[in-house]
This record gives C-alpha cells, sequence and structure tokens, in this order.
C-alpha cells in the first residue's frame, strides 16, 4: 500500500531515445519519474500542456482512480467520480495540482525547485504516460529504467559484500583483544555491550570524525542506516587495517585517548596513500560498472 512520498529523497537520471529523464526515489523505495520530461519527447517547449491534455481524458483519470483505489487509502472517491462524469466535455480541465488538490491523489506529485521542478508520478503512473504519448517511446523508458535498477542492485549487493568480507577479516582479532584488556572477569553483559559501543565509537571518531550518535543526529531521516553505510572504498580498508591496529594498541595497555589520537594519525596518512592507489581505483570501477563484475 502506497503512502505519501517522504520529503527525502534520491534524484538519479535515465535516458529513452536522447531525452533525459528525472527519477526520484523517495524513503519508502517508490520511484517517481518526471512526467514532464516524459512530454518534452512529444513537445519540448509546452510540456505541462501534454500532461494536461492527457489527464482530462476520461481513459487516464479511470487509471489514475484505479491505481489510487488499490494503493491510497485516503483516496477521495467522491471526488473522482465527479471528475470521471465531467470527463470528454469540451470545458473539462484537469491539471496534476488540482488531481491532488481535489483527491488527496498521492501518485502525482507536482515539485518546485531548482534541481526537481516539475510533475511527477509513481512508475506505473508515468508508464502508462509514455504509452500514450508513445508506444515506442515507453519501450524505452522502461529499458533504461529496468537498467538502472539493476545497477543500483549490482551496487547494494557489492558493497554489502565488501563490508561483509572487510568486517568478517577483523572482527574476531579485534572483539577477542576487548574481552582480554578491557573486560573485567566480573563485569555484566550489559556493560560489556556499554565497552563494545566505546570501542566502535573510538574508531568512528579516528577515521570519520565523529561517534554513530552524532551521525545519527545528523541523518534523521536515514533511520535503518549507520555512519560506515557513507564509507568510502577507501574508508572501508582503511577501517580494515585500524581495528587490527586498535587491537594491538588495547593489549599494549594504551588508553583510549592515546589511542584515538594514534589512529586518526594512521587514518589520514593511509587515506592519503591511498589516494591514488591503483587497486583502489579498480575496486571502485567494479562497483561503478556492473558489467565488470564476473558471473
Amino acid at each position: 500500500m502506497a503512502i505519501m512520498p517522504d520529503n527525502k529523497s534520491v534524484k538519479s537520471k535515465i535516458h529513452a531515445k536522447d531525452v533525459e529523464l528525472s527519477v526520484i526515489t523517495y524513503l519508502n523505495n517508490d520511484d517517481y519519474i518526471s512526467l514532464t520530461d516524459i512530454a518534452r519527447y512529444r513537445d519540448e517547449e509546452n510540456p505541462r500542456y501534454i500532461i494536461q491534455n492527457w489527464m482530462r481524458t476520461r481513459s487516464a483519470l479511470e487509471f489514475l482512480g484505479l491505481w489510487e483505489e488499490l494503493n491510497n487509502p485516503n483516496f477521495k472517491r467522491v471526488e473522482f467520480d465527479t471528475f470521471k462524469n465531467e470527463s470528454g466535455e469540451n470545458g473539462f480541465v484537469m491539471t496534476p495540482q488540482k488531481w491532488i488538490k481535489a483527491t488527496n491523489a498521492v501518485g502525482i506529485v507536482s515539485k518546485s525547485g531548482r534541481y526537481s521542478s516539475g510533475t511527477f508520478a509513481h512508475k506505473d503512473i508515468a508508464f502508462e504516460f509514455a504509452s500514450w504519448v508513445s508506444p515506442e517511446f515507453k519501450l524505452y523508458v522502461i529499458q533504461d529504467y529496468q537498467r538502472l535498477k539493476a545497477d543500483e542492485s549490482h551496487r547494494l549487493a557489492l558493497d554489502w559484500n565488501v563490508k561483509r568480507l572487510l568486517s568478517k577479516a577483523n572482527y574476531r582479532i579485534h572483539t577477542d583483544a576487548i574481552k582480554q584488556n578491557l573486560i573485567p572477569p566480573e563485569i555484566t553483559g550489559r556493560e560489556q555491550g556499554f565497552i563494545y559501543a566505546s570501542e566502535a565509537d573510538l574508531l568512528n571518531v579516528a577515521l570519520f570524525g565523529k561517534t554513530a550518535a552524532q551521525w545519527r543526529a545528523e541523518n534523521p531521516d536515514r533511520k535503518n542506516e549507520n555512519i560506515r553505510d557513507d564509507a568510502t572504498i577507501e574508508q572501508l580498508l582503511v577501517l580494515a587495517n585500524l581495528e587490527n591496529i586498535n587491537a594491538m594498541l588495547i593489549e599494549q595497555g594504551l588508553s583510549s585517548e592515546e589511542r584515538v589520537k594514534k589512529l586518526n594519525a594512521m587514518a589520514i596518512s593511509q587515506l592519503t596513500t591511498l589516494a591514488d592507489n591503483k587497486s583502489v581505483r579498480e575496486l571502485e570501477n567494479l562497483h561503478n560498472q556492473p558489467n565488470l563484475l564476473p558471473e
């Protein structure tokens, strides 16, 4: 069941027959494609009139109404029926803003701003509109949209695997060093958790300059993510090294204050070294070009 798109979003681009289309992915993972960009395929100068001409047709209104009924529990059916009965009349006019305001629709959104202005619609609706504009053009839109989603899936999978492998390689030695040197035998399990959290934040401060709590406070819209989800390939490589080095420093009996200073200096030095590293560049190229990933 769809909900009103969240304010926060991620913007992407797809291309269909030399036309660039904006795609907005909201926090609820719904993709909205620019109807304004699709309309430019038919009329570069007046795309909003193309959208309005489509929305005033009975077939378009019936499709929009059905989509809202299936996905929007707050859809105003009475107002929709009024519009449907009026559609087809010479004086009937429908705009995205009128539709949204009257029916409480969520399948179409009207945005204003420097980088994302225009009318956007859920991908289901956008594909239907593209078919009305040109069936051939619709196929190109779907094709590149599928390419975009495949690229996103590849990047997510590769990021997850890189992080998993790096973490797996260092987790045991790091936690064993904490157990042996920081946790007294009589400490409770709950207090052990606090110590682990403190050590994780020590590494966060050394590498990212902030704790996990500070990152969450700066990113309240990313509740299911953490500070390390923002890490670059270089930072993930350095983090793996810092975990090993921190384990050694713990065994040497250094205080947290001493360790965070040393780890921070090492992070700066290693990140500087990795800036032009060929192997890191190759890993980034693999991340950015899914076709290079072996089957």
